[in-house]
């Protein structure tokens, strides 16, 4: 009976040690982003108990206050873009980057609209979400140079938060409107028409390759003393976006997040979303992401990348 008690003993010990090696990564997630779609499906009952590693999400409200929480240490991860990661590690700090989306924003107009080009901008009210180091709106002004336009001085800007920029179009108060993709995608449900987009801008600009616009940011060193449980991590994530493109039943389970009730604006969100898969990840697209870089570095006269001329080495993480 002893041995009994005490082979039971340390089999309870062993399995609860077994239970604490699987790495708690927290993470900070904005409530309507895609990012909760995705978790929402891992964290399910019949999923989360077959991952190597536990969840736990912290509501942040905006992508701002998401690099506040991570550089103060509330979170481990959070979702946001390569050029702050660069710009963040040669200020010191050691975060970095992988890919999560390669989906960005668009230029929309009304069905009608005279607007078919990036050159029929000229004289227009554009309505711009994110401000002047907005990548979009410097890419968008990067590609019209390149046809002797400049867009900063030849159409009136007005610039706003991503809803009011929607509505802006919808009253009619801006002819054009560049904004974050799922606020085009409500604007396509509703009838309005794409007439570029993030890839499209890249591949004006000569670069095909389809570089990833978003992705997870952390500590280096964090994932360095972690690396099964965020290896796992991102595997499951991979996994977790291919189920919502391509079960009808994981997707109907996450539709109370989307806060959209028309089956219209529903499928354009996903289609875009499952638009933006990683499919390739490497030497090519991250040479890339170099010359986007160089770009974004001049028109923004270093305003949005900081004065270092190349991205900083360490920006991506390797899984090597």
């Amino acid at each position: 009976m002893k041995t009994y008690v005490l082979l039971l003993g340390f089999y309870l010990l062993a399995t609860n040690g077994f239970a604490s090696d699987k790495t708690t990564i927290r993470i900070g997630v904005q409530p309507t982003g895609t990012l909760a779609w995705e978790l929402s499906v891992l964290q399910t009952e019949d999923n989360a108990k077959n991952l190597d590693f536990n969840i736990e999400t912290h509501p942040i409200a905006t992508s701002e206050a998401g690099k506040i929480a991570l550089q103060s240490g509330a979170v481990d991860v959070i979702v946001s873009d390569w050029i702050w990661v660069s710009k963040a590690r040669s200020e010191g700090n050691d975060f970095t980057f992988y890919p999560y989306s390669t989906t960005s924003g668009s230029l929309i107009v009304p069905e009608s609209s005279p607007i078919l080009t990036i050159k029929d901008l000229k004289g227009k009210r554009l309505g711009i979400a994110g401000g002047e180091l907005d990548k979009n709106w410097l890419l968008l002004q990067t590609l019209a140079q390149q046809a002797q336009l400049d867009l900063n001085t030849s159409v009136e800007k007005v610039f706003g938060a991503p809803p009011l920029i929607n509505e802006q179009l919808k009253q009619g108060r801006v002819d054009a409107a560049l904004n974050y993709w799922h606020y085009g995608a409500k604007l396509e449900a509703q009838g309005y028409r794409q007439v570029i987009d993030g890839k499209g801008l890249l591949k004006g600009l000569g670069i095909p390759e389809n570089v990833p616009a978003l992705g997870y940011v952390f500590k280096q060193s964090w994932a360095t003393g972690h690396k099964k449980g965020v290896d796992s991590f991102f595997q499951a994530s991979k996994k977790a976006k291919q189920l919502l493109c391509a079960s009808e039943p994981d997707w109907k389970k996450i539709i109370p997040l989307i806060q959209a009730d028309d089956m219209a604006t529903q499928t354009k969100l996903r289609q875009r979303y499952c638009e933006g898969e990683v499919t390739r990840w490497g030497a090519p697209e991250q040479q890339a992401a170099e010359r986007i870089y160089t770009l974004l570095r001049k028109v923004s006269n270093n305003l949005l990348t900081g004065k270092s001329e190349h991205l900083q080495p360490g920006t991506f993480w390797s899984q090597d």
